[in-house]
């Protein structure tokens, strides 16, 4: 159980060394430790203790990591809350994982029947002894949300074992050192950004700057001029918006080695033409939040092969399996299955969907793709259902079940479609009740009322009967052919 007691460890080594900063504020390592003893001790007063959830709804900030820490110091978990959810979700995830605290920023509401605190009423001082850090690695660290396949978020269980496997493997992967610098763009109540951006450089002594603010491209590298990062974690998204600045844009980016590209499968084109424009390579690699972030990486050092996500992290093994769980020869499509100690300890009070998923020790991803002789992973397909919009999974049907909600609306399909800017945005199908009409307008206040913003359809169709296969479901194959259809006529007919 490493983290517990990292920040103890960095201090002693090298206390006047640069640690955390976030714009507003910038942490040696003594400073880090002593920050996390205050926090850890007002925490314990607040009847935080081992065992219990403490929620972090917080933007990027230093306190988030203060809390991190100070919540494991205390043999307590954390579940970060995207701060940008309506209270209906926010409340069915504080429900779920039986949260203690919830933390929030200075102006946001209270929960009900919830202690809540206020980021700026932490404290910053504790005086009176420090108790030893807690050390055990089965303890629960995270509990990280995911959508799943039936549209409900589940709480991926990661204990600590789960960290210090994952983070010691991201150490070696991106041969990470104290010379390091990471620049924290992806938001905090990602594991992506706890664990690639946050707890890998601090484990390996290196430091780390928080970007509080959104993510800006005509900004970004003029932060990195100032900051000096070695590297950062982004996701396709946000490396289609920089290699779209204008070419008058030649920032000096001679501190970065690497970026890391991940959470959505990148074109080999954008990662090429990326690196030639700005002198510095991305490593695509692939994994999930039931696998504590990270599977495969390209290497740093090592080749590189675009339009791939690697080779599988040190410790970890990838198979490619046909429908009946046989492994298939290298060039052949199939699911993709993980083994190594990073794999989640399971959902959250779901024991059956815990055992689908896991299998004798192999997370079944529902992802398709294939190995090459040499072990390089590349992605073919992926759960049929999910939409992946700028690095963001969401899976329809927690969405269906929003817009089946509305009197109105009988049935409801949600599919991704290509947007070139996001990726994929979501694009929602809907069949009115016998008799009654149906008005986008009022099912577009409905999503604004229960879902968070990227969830939220760009566009409802309206359609007296969905397409069904011939066992009566919803075939959402024949609704993207159509939607691809009408959407090249009409760009026909504009272009005419």
């Amino acid at each position: 159980m490493k983290f517990a007691s990292l920040p103890d460890r960095r201090a002693a080594v090298d206390p006047d060394g640069p640690a955390v900063s976030d714009g507003r504020r910038s942490l040696t390592n003594a400073g880090l430790l002593s920050r996390v003893r205050a926090a850890s001790r007002h925490l314990q007063d607040l009847g935080i203790g081992p065992g219990d959830v403490v929620a972090l709804k917080l933007t990027n900030r230093v306190e988030f990591v203060l809390l991190l820490f100070a919540a494991w110091r205390l043999g307590a978990a954390v579940t970060p809350v995207n701060p940008s959810m309506t209270d209906v979700e926010v409340t069915r995830q504080l429900a779920d994982s039986g949260a203690r605290l919830l933390v929030v920023e200075d102006h946001a509401a209270a929960a009900a029947d919830l202690a809540t605190l206020a980021v700026g009423d932490l404290r910053e001082e504790a005086p009176g002894r420090d108790h030893a850090p807690q050390q055990d690695p089965s303890a629960l660290a995270l509990l990280i949300y995911t959508s799943g396949t039936t549209g409900v978020p589940k709480g991926v269980m990661l204990d600590h074992a789960n960290i210090d496997a994952m983070v010691e493997m991201g150490r070696l992967a991106l041969e990470l050192g104290p010379s390091d610098r990471c620049l924290l763009i992806l938001p905090l109540f990602h594991v992506n950004g706890i664990v690639v951006s946050v707890l890998t450089p601090l484990l390996a002594g290196a430091s780390v700057v928080i970007a509080g603010r959104r993510f800006d491209p005509a900004a970004f590298f003029d932060l990195v001029e100032q900051e000096r990062p070695t590297f950062f974690s982004a996701v396709p998204t946000i490396y289609g918006m920089l290699a779209a600045l204008p070419a008058d844009v030649r920032p000096d980016t001679s501190s970065l080695r690497f970026g890391v590209c991940g959470a959505a499968p990148a074109s080999a084109e954008l990662l090429t033409r990326f690196e030639a424009r700005y002198g510095f390579p991305l490593v695509e690699g692939y994994g999930l939040s039931e696998g504590t972030c990270g599977s495969t990486i390209n290497p740093v050092a090592g080749p590189r092969r675009a339009g791939t996500v690697g080779l599988p992290f040190p410790g970890q093994e990838i198979r490619i399996v046909d429908a009946a769980g046989a492994e298939v020869a290298p060039g052949l499509d199939g699911e993709v299955i993980v083994r190594g100690p990073n794999v989640m300890r399971g959902y959250l009070g779901r024991p059956e969907e815990t055992a689908r998923v896991v299998v004798d020790g192999w997370l079944h991803t529902g992802d398709i793709g294939r190995l090459d002789a040499e072990g390089y992973l590349t992605l073919v397909g992926r759960s049929k259902d999910m939409i992946i919009r700028g690095g963001e999974n969401i899976y329809p049907k927690e969405i269906e079940d929003v817009l089946t909600g509305d009197p109105s609306v009988l049935e409801a399909a949600v599919i991704g479609v290509p947007d070139e800017k996001w990726g994929e945005v979501v694009v929602a199908y809907v069949q009115p009740r016998p008799g009654a009409a149906v008005d986008p307008a009022a099912l577009e206040a409905l999503c604004a009322r229960r879902l968070t913003g990227y969830k939220r359809p760009t566009s409802y169709v309206v359609v007296e009967a969905l397409a069904k296969n011939a066992v009566g479901k919803i075939d959402k194959g024949a609704l993207r052919t159509a939607h691809a259809s009408a959407s090249a006529s009409a760009s026909a007919s504009a272009d005419a």
